[in-house]
């Protein structure tokens, strides 16, 4: 059974298997999350982005994929690179689904790592623009639906940046029951 767990935190401090990145599509850092991944992992993740973009993703990670690296200096294993969509209104029905393929793929790639424990960020919550409530109410629902299809996770952490981002997940899944 998979416990998936809510904390107010910092995910570059996550003991776990798998921290997951809010990635741009370049794959070589930016801001928010992934600027502090990339700071705190140090010079190996960008490595290993580097490498990935001179092989299969020379123009970049789409949107809703997922890609592993070395975890680098971070106190996990791996980061699973995932690229969240902006948030649009008028596109919404399209975006909403590469929102839920960002936990779906990112799930894919770690259990294809033999992880155990995974911690995400509020993926597409930050520059991108996506509403918390909404964003919590697809990343939990996707990641249900993914676990409760048949997983070897043992745990799944939701690590959020501010009370706020932390009132909404615990709203969502209050609604989930």
């Amino acid at each position: 059974m998979t416990r998936i767990t809510l904390v107010e935190g910092d995910i570059t401090e996550q003991q776990v298997d798998v921290v997951v990145n809010a990635a741009n599509s370049s794959l070589l850092g930016g801001g928010g999350v992934d600027g502090a991944i990339h700071r705190k992992g140090g010079p190996e993740i960008l490595a290993d982005c580097r490498r990935l973009r001179a092989g299969h993703y020379g123009k970049g990670l789409p949107t809703g994929r997922a890609v592993a690296t070395t975890a680098g200096r971070l106190p996990a294993r791996w980061v699973v690179h995932t690229v969240g969509p902006v948030h649009l209104p008028e596109e919404y029905e399209e975006r909403a689904g590469l929102l839920a393929s960002c936990y779906r793929e990112s799930l894919r790639v770690a259990t294809e790592l033999g992880a155990r424990t995974v911690a995400f960020p509020a993926v597409s919550t930050g520059v991108y623009g996506w509403p918390m409530e909404d964003a919590a109410r697809i990343a939990l629902a996707t990641v249900v639906e993914v676990v409760d299809g048949g997983s070897e996770l043992t745990e799944v952490r939701f690590v959020l940046f501010g009370p706020e981002a932390y009132r909404a997940f615990e709203h969502a899944a209050g609604q989930r029951g």
